[in-house]
């Protein structure tokens, strides 16, 4: 009879079979965004996806994407120091509907 395994080491695998990134770089980039990049971004920055080393950002406003693209080397070094997440390269999209400056909640 097999054992029940946990639905986390179930995650892993499925996850580690479709290539994606493992389930301890999600939570870290999702779960401790905040703590890595400060409140004041994260009110504005939120992260949407992250693929092969790629993490996509969407951004409040326009003038956000730009203080990304200036932030990239410092928020890919708080990631890796604080969520021990490795992220190669950042993108950043605006969300339109949120553009008039609504905070993500």
């Amino acid at each position: 009879m097999n054992e029940p395994v946990p639905i986390s080491q179930s995650l892993d695998g499925v996850v580690k079979s479709l290539r994606g990134p493992s389930r301890q770089a999600v939570s870290g980039v999702f779960g401790r965004w905040a703590d890595a990049v400060g409140q004041q971004v994260a009110d504005h920055v939120r992260p949407v996806k992250l693929d092969a080393g790629v993490l996509l950002v969407e951004v409040d406003e326009p003038a956000w994407a730009t203080q990304v693209k200036f932030l990239t080397p410092t928020i890919i070094e708080r990631l890796r120091a604080t969520a021990g997440v490795e992220v190669d390269k950042i993108e950043v999209r605006v969300d339109r509907r949120n553009a008039r400056g609504a905070k993500y909640d």
